[in-house]
């Protein structure tokens, strides 16, 4: 897509701080951190959202799976690590390009949602 922030990332069209490139996916640190250690991972093909992931994507979403350990343990995450795929409006997903979220650091990470008692 020619209008994609994320498209345009790997394209090279938007600077990013890189961390992993291959022929399928693109890493870089997200540019308002939420977390000590915050970056994601994102396929080069345009998938608007997990919404639209269809069987034929099968192989690239378990690639994608496989490297998410490596590269959080690459850049810090070495006693855990948490995972987010925002999806939809509902979700609060902001760009529509599916991507993953891996946040981490020396510090237990808070609850993502708050159950009322």
């Amino acid at each position: 897509m020619d209008s994609c922030v994320f498209c345009k990332i790997v394209r090279g069209e938007i600077p990013s701080e890189k961390i992993y490139e291959d022929a399928d996916v693109f890493a870089f640190h997200d540019i308002h951190p939420a977390a000590p250690i915050h970056f994601m991972l994102i396929p080069k093909l345009h998938i608007g959202s997990l919404d639209e992931v269809e069987d034929k994507h099968r192989s690239l979403l378990g690639e994608m799976m496989v490297l998410i350990p490596r590269l959080a343990r690459e850049q810090g995450c070495t006693d855990g690590f948490r995972t987010i795929i925002n999806t939809g409006r509902v979700g609060g997903q902001e760009v529509h390009h599916l991507h993953i979220h891996i946040v981490g650091g020396s510090e237990r990470l808070p609850a993502m949602i708050h159950h009322p008692r």
